[in-house]
């Protein structure tokens, strides 16, 4: 299976990340197929190539989630956003445990 992910280049404490097109279970730093643009987080400056991204997954690529972002806000994917950030099982049980003891108190 193929994946859309990105791969960190660039200078220490300066991320630049390039979306690579890979085969899932092989290290991103290794040989890619292709590259499929860039992206700046500091500044949000990306260039895609979105006739090459929609190639791919008409094929049946797998993005990312945070690919996925990336490309339903430019508009190359429809649908939502997904979450990215994860908690752990311990930290869900105190947040569900903390919202019930507040919903029995008002």
């Amino acid at each position: 299976m193929i994946s859309l992910r990105f791969t960190r280049v660039g200078k220490k404490k300066s991320p630049l990340y390039r979306l690579i097109a890979v085969p899932k279970h092989r290290d991103p730093w290794g040989k890619n197929l292709e590259i499929l643009g860039t992206f700046n987080p500091r500044t949000k400056e990306h260039a895609l190539k979105a006739e090459r991204i929609k190639h791919w997954l008409s094929v049946g690529a797998q993005p990312s989630n945070t690919v996925h972002n990336l490309l339903v806000s430019e508009g190359l994917l429809e649908g939502k956003k997904v979450s990215v950030t994860h908690i752990s099982h311990k930290r869900r049980d105190k947040i569900a445990e903390k919202t019930k003891t507040e919903t029995k108190t008002d």
